[in-house]
């Protein structure tokens, strides 16, 4: 058997890696066919269009994202350090999946506004869910943490995740990571009880 991941995998990297490095609106899947080794066609056969392509990479990056989240929350040592696991699982996740220009949901948000006619959009729909995934598992690792008021304490701290997305498309020249996660215990501290 041969080293080379699965068709429908080299699909779904090849599209990864051209949609958030290049943009979503401007690479068409002509494009993600050739740098995939794989026919036009056959990439239609396994994913039927465009938009079902990039709904299968949110979906597999939201996944994975999790997973790095998760492991993050595992390996930190206290409540206080779970809530502020958010940060070190973006370095592991960058690490791990490779530079592309920022966060593929913020990304998508930013090319593909929510439908103004109602309708469902499973591709918006991944991105909402990301949205509520971060934002209240924050406030649930803030009650844990036993912040005076985790939904302020969320807040805070989406702004601040929001913020190293953002600095991270602007090229920042210092680690937003490390300087996000040092104003968070700022944030967290603040809004502790006083033992």
């Amino acid at each position: 058997m041969s080293g080379r991941p699965h068709t429908r995998e080299r699909i779904l990297d090849a599209a990864e890696a051209l949609f958030f490095r290049n943009g979503i609106a401007v690479t068409g899947v002509d494009q993600v066919a050739a740098s995939a080794g794989v026919a036009i066609v056959t990439l239609y056969k396994h994913f039927g269009g465009k938009d079902n392509l990039l709904r299968e990479v949110l979906a597999r990056r939201l996944d994975a994202w999790t997973r790095h989240w998760d492991a993050a929350v595992d390996r930190a040592g206290s409540p206080r350090e779970r809530l502020l696991a958010v940060f070190e699982a973006i370095e592991t996740f960058r690490a791990a999946t490779g530079p592309t220009q920022w966060c593929c949901f913020l990304a998508t948000a930013s090319e593909r506004p929510a439908p103004s006619d109602g309708r469902a959009d499973p591709v918006f729909d991944l991105v909402e869910q990301d949205t509520r995934l971060v934002a209240e598992r924050l406030v649930r690792l803030a009650e844990d943490a036993g912040c005076v008021d985790p939904g302020t304490v969320a807040s805070r701290l989406l702004l601040l995740y929001n913020g190293v997305l953002g600095s991270l498309l602007r090229g920042a020249p210092a680690d937003p990571v490390a300087h996000a996660r040092d104003t968070a215990r700022l944030v967290v501290d603040s809004h502790s009880p006083v033992a």
